[in-house]
Parts: C-alpha cells; sequence; structure tokens
C-alpha cells in the first residue's frame, strides 16, 4: 500500500485564508474607524453641554460668562488639557470666539467652538452659545 499521508496545508488553501481574512478585515476596519469617530463626537457633545451648565453657573456668580482657560479648573480639568487658549481633548479642539474674549464680550455671551481635523479624516466641527444650543456646522 502506496498510501500518501498530508501534513499540513497546500499552498493553495493558505492563500484562500489570507484572502478571506482580507476581505474580512477591509469590511471590518472602516466600520470600526466609524465607530470610534461616532463615539468622539458624543463624548464631546457631553462636555460641551457640561461646560454650557457650567457658564450657566458661572455668570450667575460673576455676571459674565468664563473663558475656557477659567472653566477647565471649574470643572476638575476634565474638559481636557489647556493649549495656551485652547483646550485640547482627545481629537477635538476646543476654543472661544473670538480666542481671547474681553470681560465686556464675555457679559453679554459666548462663542465655543469644537473642531475635530485630522489629515486622513473628516472635519467635524460644533458650536455653543450662551444660549445653551450646540449646533453642527460639519459635515
Amino acid at each position: 500500500m502506496n498510501k500518501r499521508l498530508e501534513d499540513g496545508f497546500s499552498l493553495i488553501e493558505l492563500l484562500v485564508v489570507v484572502v478571506i481574512i482580507g476581505v474580512v478585515a477591509a469590511l471590518a476596519i472602516p466600520a470600526f474607524q466609524k465607530g470610534i469617530r461616532a463615539a468622539e463626537n458624543g463624548t464631546t457633545f457631553g462636555t460641551m453641554r457640561a461646560v454650557a451648565s457650567t457658564e450657566v453657573s458661572f455668570f450667575s456668580q460673576n455676571n459674565r460668562f468664563a473663558r475656557l482657560t477659567e472653566l477647565n479648573p471649574l470643572m476638575g480639568n476634565g474638559v481636557g488639557t489647556l493649549a495656551g487658549e485652547r483646550i485640547i481633548r482627545g481629537r477635538y479642539t476646543l476654543e472661544m470666539n473670538p480666542v481671547s474674549p474681553t470681560d465686556a464680550e464675555l457679559s453679554s455671551g459666548y462663542t465655543i467652538t469644537a473642531t475635530r481635523n485630522t489629515a486622513d479624516d473628516v472635519l467635524y466641527k460644533y458650536e455653543l452659545t450662551q444660549s445653551g444650543e450646540i449646533k453642527q456646522l460639519f459635515p
């Protein structure tokens, strides 16, 4: 009896497995990235709601709204990392418009934008005003 014992996989079988893994990865990675973006957008939206609430509290005590540099410590530095007059939170940059508002400007209102702009991704931009309304400006 001349039976040939097959040990291992043939090259064709290995190539088929590699192709299947490649197709699954090609489908799964964009969905995973979309989920990450949605989570980042959601946390930024939640942070902006907390900022709006803190601004109302600050205004009731000081007759003006707070700058980002004043807000972050009030919120236990939970907004993000200060970078000059801006705050970096993950891939988002929060800044006031104008960047350094005067007390007179802050007595009548404020505008805070959160911008997510990476070279390989879609631009997302949200805007928060003294009305407490958060608008999505981009996309």
